[in-house]
């Protein structure tokens, strides 16, 4: 027993991944040809990707949102774990990164899960509840611009039932929510959410100390 979470070594880190990693091949290949980017520090770790996966399974989620796509591991992960009718509405702004994604969505039998919607998410999302999609959803990942969080985290509260669950990535941010020094807007926007949702009565709330924190928000 430990009073409190661990800190992972490299070497601790690899066990994790040695003993409970089970990664499809297109997992696996996305993940690879996404970490030769210069941009890869964007994407969400695989043990967070098979956690959101389980976490989807025991919702019994059917409908999906992502804010944030990227190159498309974290959709993906989510669509193997829907059933067959399951669906992701995933909202992003970049062609460049989704085109890839759609490439290993396509080879992995999901593509016609998943819904992308290019452009501002704030507007996708006022669309989707526009649409009469106000509490249809079951599950919702936000990992995208930071300044936008507050907005994200309000409209897909919105879109979900209760009893659907947020996960909200980065909310650690590297450990610069707790050093003054650091002021940019970035952190600023994520210290502001993470004590909005501590006093937030409309959710039951857990940090989880994964990838860079992910806080999941169960709408009550």
């Amino acid at each position: 027993m430990t009073r409190r979470t661990e800190s992972l070594s490299d070497e601790l880190y690899d066990y994790l991944l040695s003993v409970s990693l089970r990664e499809q091949d297109a997992l696996r290949r996305l993940r690879a040809e996404t970490g030769a980017l210069e941009e890869a520090r964007m994407q969400i770790g695989p043990e967070q990707g098979q956690f959101m996966a389980l976490l989807v399974e025991l919702l019994g989620a059917r409908r999906t949102l992502e804010v944030g796509t990227f190159t498309g591991y974290s959709a993906l992960v989510v669509a193997l774990a829907l059933p067959a009718e399951g669906r992701v509405v995933a909202c992003d702004v970049s062609e460049e990164w989704t085109r890839i994604a759609r490439r290993y969505w396509d080879e992995a039998g999901v593509g016609h899960k998943i819904d992308l919607r290019l452009g501002p998410a704030v507007a996708t999302l006022g669309g989707l509840v526009r649409e009469g999609g106000r509490g249809t959803f079951d599950f919702a990942f936000i990992d995208a611009d930071k300044p936008n969080y507050d907005a994200y985290y309000e409209l897909a509260l919105e879109l979900l039932r209760p009893g659907g669950l947020m996960a909200i990535d980065n909310t650690l941010w590297s450990g610069k929510v707790i050093d003054t020094s650091v002021t940019d807007a970035d952190t600023e926007a994520i210290r502001r959410l993470n004590m909005k949702l501590r006093a937030d009565e409309r959710v039951t709330l857990s940090l989880v100390p994964i990838g860079d924190g992910l806080t999941l928000a169960r709408k009550r």
